[in-house]
């Protein structure tokens, strides 16, 4: 279910530094960790390729966890990676709005997602 949570936690040394990734092969055959599913994602950690996935997969667990707002921080740099979660949240169902965050919680480059309650509405009955 939390696959890209496994690799994610995986990739993490344990004083919560990023691991060289290279070096790390995650076996996806290995039972889940459990890892508490906060309301905030960084993804700092992740490829550009992983972040659309990551950001659907992340959504959808944080909508049946019951979370109703979460905080997506997508970095400032370039812009792609805010391009590619904003993608995403323009037409994932779990998303009731979205916006830029506050400056102090890390303005352009941190997304603020308010979620539907879960079960998710039916397309086009929000």
């Amino acid at each position: 279910m939390l696959g890209w949570w496994r690799r994610w936690r995986a990739r993490r040394g344990d004083d919560g530094t990023e691991a060289q990734r290279e070096a790390e092969v995650v076996d996806d055959a290995a039972p889940p960790v459990e890892a508490a599913l906060t309301s905030e994602l960084d993804l700092h950690t992740f490829q550009p390729r992983e972040c659309a996935d990551v950001v659907g997969e992340y959504l959808r667990a944080a909508q049946e966890a019951g979370l109703q707002t979460v905080r997506i921080v997508h970095g400032k740099g370039t812009g792609t990676l805010r391009r590619i979660v904003h993608g995403v949240l323009d037409r994932h169902p779990a998303v009731r709005a979205y916006k830029l965050a506050e400056g102090h919680r890390g303005g352009w480059g941190a997304t603020i997602v308010e979620l539907h309650p879960w079960p998710a509405p039916e397309a086009g009955t929000t």
